[in-house]
C-alpha cells in the first residue's frame, strides 16, 4: 500500500471510528444517502415563540406510544424548543408534529452536517504537504473592508496563515491536533486556516472572521449552527463549507428559519459547498436554499467544484448550483507540523471551491458595493465561460 493511500485510510478510519463513538449521532441510509440527526429528539419554533407548537409536537410523541412524563424539554440559545425521548422514532415524530401544528411552526429533525473537505480517494483525499506556497494578500487597511464570515471549525494558530490576516475570538482557536489520542491529525484540524488562506489569495479586500461552529472532525449539529448564525452580528459574506442531506429532502427547518433571519436583515450572501457525494439528484443543504421555495434564495450561491477541465466526479451538482469554481488540487495555508514542512498544504472538495468565489464576490463587491449586486455581476461574467451547463470561475 502506498504511504497516501495509508494516509487515507487513516483519515477515513478516524472519522468513521469518530461517527460510529457517538452515541447521540444516528444515520439513515434509506434514501441512498446519509442523513444524519441528533437521535432521540426533534426541534420546534412555535410562531411568535407561541407553544401551540410544541402542544402538537408532544401530542405527536405520545401518539407514537411515549409517556408525556419521559418527555425532556429544553430551549436552545436561539429559543427553539427541544423535545427528547428515549427510543424516539425521529422521522415519524416529525411527520405527525407537522400535521398536527399550528401554521407558522417550525418542526424538524436536529441534523447534523459535516465539512465538506473531498475523503473519497482516488487522487484526492486529505491534506498533502505542498511544494510551492502561493502568495497571499496583505489586507489593505486604507480600504472599506468587505466583511467575510467563515464559520466552520476552529482555527490553529501555529500557521502559514498571518495572525494579522483574520479575526478570531479566543474560543476559536483550537488548542490539541489529536482530540481523540490515537497519533493523528484529527480529519478537520486546519479546516479554517485554509479556507481563509484561500480567501486571502485571492483578494486584499476581505476582512476574514473565524467562528467556530465544527469539531475537529468537522462535525455540528443543525442546533448548534443555527444558534452561531443567529448570533451573527455585521458580515457581507458568510462561507459555509459545511452541509448534509435532510430526512426526506425537506430543507432543514430550524436552520431555514436561522438563515432567513440572518440573510433577509441587511445586504448580504451565503456562498456554501455543493458537497463532494458526486450526486445530483438530492438537494444537499444549506448550499441548496439557492433553489428552494424561500423568500432568501438568490442570497445563497451553492458551489461546485471543477479540476479544470470538468466539473469534479466527486463534486454535488443539481440545478441549485449556481457557480463552479477550482477544487481539485488546491493549495493553501494549513497548520505547522512534521508532516507539513512549511505549513502548506494541498487539499481537495468543494470546501476550497467556495472560498474561491467569497475571493472574487469581494472583489466585486468592493467595487460595487452590494454583495447581493456583486453575486448577480458574478454569476453574468462566469455565465461566459461555462463548464458543464454550470457558470464557471477559474
Amino acid at each position: 500500500m502506498t504511504t497516501s493511500h495509508d494516509r487515507l485510510d487513516q483519515w477515513r478510519r478516524s472519522r468513521t471510528r469518530r461517527l460510529a463513538e457517538l452515541e447521540w449521532v444516528r444515520t439513515d441510509t434509506s434514501g441512498g444517502r446519509p442523513v444524519r440527526f441528533v437521535a432521540d429528539e426533534i426541534l420546534v419554533a412555535g410562531p411568535d415563540d407561541g407553544d401551540g407548537g410544541v402542544a402538537a409536537a408532544r401530542q405527536a410523541l405520545t401518539g407514537l406510544g411515549h409517556r408525556g412524563s419521559d418527555i425532556a424539554e429544553n430551549r436552545t440559545a436561539t429559543g427553539v424548543r427541544r423535545l427528547r425521548v428515549p427510543g424516539l422514532d425521529v422521522a415519524a415524530a416529525v411527520r405527525l408534529a407537522r400535521a398536527a401544528a399550528p401554521a407558522g411552526t417550525v418542526v424538524g429533525a436536529n441534523h447534523v452536517f459535516l465539512s465538506t473537505p473531498h475523503e473519497h480517494g482516488g487522487p484526492f483525499g486529505p491534506p498533502s504537504a505542498a511544494v510551492t506556497a502561493p502568495t497571499l494578500a496583505v489586507p489593505d487597511d486604507a480600504a472599506d473592508p468587505v466583511r467575510v464570515v467563515v464559520m466552520d471549525t476552529g482555527v490553529w494558530a501555529d500557521s502559514p496563515l498571518p495572525l494579522n490576516g483574520y479575526l478570531a475570538a479566543p474560543e476559536a482557536y483550537e488548542t490539541n491536533l489529536d482530540a481523540d489520542s490515537d497519533g493523528n491529525i484529527d480529519s478537520d484540524v486546519g479546516h479554517a486556516n485554509f479556507i481563509a488562506g484561500v480567501v486571502l489569495q485571492g483578494t486584499a479586500r476581505a476582512q476574514v472572521r473565524i467562528i467556530k461552529v465544527l469539531d475537529t472532525f468537522g462535525l455540528c449539529t443543525e442546533a448548534d449552527l443555527a444558534a452561531s448564525l443567529t448570533a451573527l452580528d455585521d458580515f457581507d459574506v458568510l462561507n459555509l463549507s459545511l452541509g448534509g442531506f435532510s430526512s426526506d429532502d425537506q430543507p432543514p427547518a430550524v436552520l431555514a428559519q436561522a438563515l432567513g433571519s440572518v440573510l433577509s436583515a441587511g445586504d448580504r450572501m451565503l456562498v456554501a459547498a455543493a458537497g463532494n457525494d458526486g450526486v445530483a439528484d438530492r438537494p444537499f443543504w444549506p448550499a441548496a436554499f439557492a433553489g428552494a421555495d424561500v423568500p432568501w434564495a438568490d442570497r445563497v450561491l451553492g458551489v461546485a467544484a471543477h479540476d479544470g477541465s470538468a466539473i469534479c466526479d466527486w463534486s454535488n451538482s443539481g440545478p441549485w448550483v449556481g457557480l463552479a469554481a477550482p477544487g481539485a488540487d488546491v493549495v493553501s495555508t494549513y497548520v505547522n507540523h512534521a508532516a507539513f514542512e512549511g505549513g502548506w498544504a494541498t487539499w481537495s472538495g468543494t470546501s476550497f471551491a467556495t472560498p474561491h468565489v467569497v475571493a472574487a464576490l469581494v472583489e466585486q463587491a468592493a467595487a460595487s458595493g452590494s454583495p447581493t449586486a456583486a453575486a448577480k455581476a458574478l454569476r453574468e461574467s462566469a455565465a461566459r465561460a461555462p463548464l458543464n451547463g454550470y457558470p464557471a470561475l477559474w
